[in-house]
């Protein structure tokens, strides 16, 4: 375990002011804040009336224009919802991983994190950030400024270690989700294709994003000639030669790891995106937003 103090630098909020966090239609669980839905009965602001049907409540019933039109009209409301955003977040030991003076894995993607709680602190939503390795520490949704800033206190000493058991840890979050939710995972996503496929089914009725974060040095293996190769995760120890060849064969093998990882999520409508911790985080941030389907 990795008991180091992570530097999480959230400078990159006041670039985030500027946006507004939405999300896809289909959900159809709660909005709040500026995102309202349309209802009948009991709500904040009149926006318009319709005819009454029969199963609707007669204290929706507007009795003046009953009174001046001798039919029955139901009041409409705009209502306040509130989503709840699930955040989960890879600590395995995988993420401990930086090749250079970028930040490290874990690091980068704990800015990502923050960065999404506080869009939707901002909409006064609730939100969790769990992490997650061979076991997952399931966190409450809540929502306010001052729980965000905990979170992130809380992640500056979190203990990076073990193996990544996404499969086993989603299945044990499912069972936390009670409504339809935004669902975001950010991970190396490193492992075993089956079992992220897996997760990404478990989550297919919810809005879900992944994120995968590498180190500039994996996606494009810059070493080169005699070297030592180490797991993190398992420890076991690679001798070999670096050649081009060998660096063409890990490139199509990443490259078709990922394109397998974007082809599930684009079969249950859900959202890939993969950034190396050398791109800004704001950068990564824009990348995201602006590709949202609304």
């Amino acid at each position: 375990m990795s008991d180091k103090r992570h530097n999480i630098d959230i400078d990159f909020f006041r670039q985030l002011d500027r946006f507004t966090f939405m999300v896809r239609k289909r959900v159809s669980t709660a909005y709040a804040g500026s995102r309202r839905s349309v209802h009948s009965g009991k709500g904040l602001d009149t926006i318009g009336y319709r005819e009454y049907n029969p199963g609707d409540e007669l204290r929706s019933v507007d009795w003046k224009a009953y009174a001046r039109s001798e039919k029955l009209y139901v009041r409409q409301f705009e209502e306040d919802k509130s989503l709840t955003t699930h955040i989960l977040l890879d600590s395995s030991k995988s993420m401990d991983y930086s090749g250079g003076e970028d930040p490290s894995k874990f690091e980068y993607a704990t800015m990502l994190a923050a960065g999404f709680a506080y869009l939707v602190t901002k909409d006064n939503d609730k939100f969790a950030i769990s992490t997650f390795a061979e076991d997952i520490d399931i966190k409450k949704p809540r929502r306010g400024r001052k729980y965000l800033l905990k979170t992130i206190e809380s992640l500056e000493t979190v203990k990076v270690g073990g193996k990544t058991a996404i499969n086993e840890c989603t299945i044990q979050y499912g069972k936390a989700i009670h409504s339809r939710s935004l669902v975001i995972i950010i991970s190396d996503f490193l492992q075993d294709q089956k079992e992220i496929e897996s997760a990404i089914f478990r989550f297919a009725d919810h809005d879900l994003i992944l994120i995968q974060v590498l180190d500039r040095t994996e996606s494009s293996l810059v070493i080169h000639g005699h070297s030592r190769l180490i797991d993190l995760e398992s420890g076991v120890k690679l001798d070999t030669y670096i050649s081009e060849d060998l660096k063409n064969e890990y490139k199509d093998k990443l490259t078709e790891h990922i394109n397998h990882i974007s082809d599930t999520c684009s079969r249950v409508g859900a959202e890939f995106y993969t950034f190396t911790t050398d791109i800004p985080v704001f950068d990564a941030f824009f990348n995201t937003i602006s590709r949202r389907r609304w």
